[in-house]
């Protein structure tokens, strides 16, 4: 899905996937920054990450996707509720381009299962960014990334809380 905001063009998506874990048990892993490497499709290895998880806390990544090459990037997190399931962050390139996403993950108990939702939206604010590397990489979070994590995620909790 494309938007505009004042920048430019903004790229969305979404995904919805259901575990056998505990809420907690979902909430923790994904904001378990050391283990991000363990179930991100795209993220190698974690180079920095805060001692506490609060609103302004950061880490630094390498990315990785498909068919691209690596890149650092530094996410800032914004809004972290344990008890509500919410964890969100904005993470941008460790380079200094302007462009960002913004993430935000949520967890919620249902009678039967854990559902948990992400959404994901890219502000790309440099001209390349905008018409080709946006684009091109929001195709690639919805079609194969995020999937391929979800998939990772299941397979990480069956092994932790088997």
């Amino acid at each position: 899905m494309t938007a505009h905001d004042s920048g430019g063009p903004v790229f969305s998506g979404s995904a919805t996937a259901s575990f056998t874990a505990t809420p907690r048990a979902v909430f923790d892993l994904v904001t378990d920054v050391r283990r991000l490497p363990e179930w991100n499709a795209a993220i190698t290895k974690v180079l920095e990450r805060p001692a506490i998880l609060e609103p302004g806390a950061e880490w630094l990544v390498v990315v990785k996707p498909a068919g691209m090459p690596s890149w650092r990037s530094r996410s800032r997190l914004t809004a972290i509720d344990a008890v509500h399931g919410v964890f969100r962050h904005r993470s941008a390139t460790d380079d200094g381009n302007p462009g960002y996403v913004e993430w935000n993950w949520q967890v919620v108990e249902e009678p039967a299962a854990t559902r948990l939702t992400v959404e994901w939206t890219l502000h790309p604010r440099t001209f390349w960014r905008k018409h080709l590397i946006a684009p091109w990489r929001a195709r690639v979070l919805r079609t194969r990334e995020v999937p391929d994590s979800l998939t990772a995620l299941r397979r990480a909790l069956s092994t932790t809380h088997a």
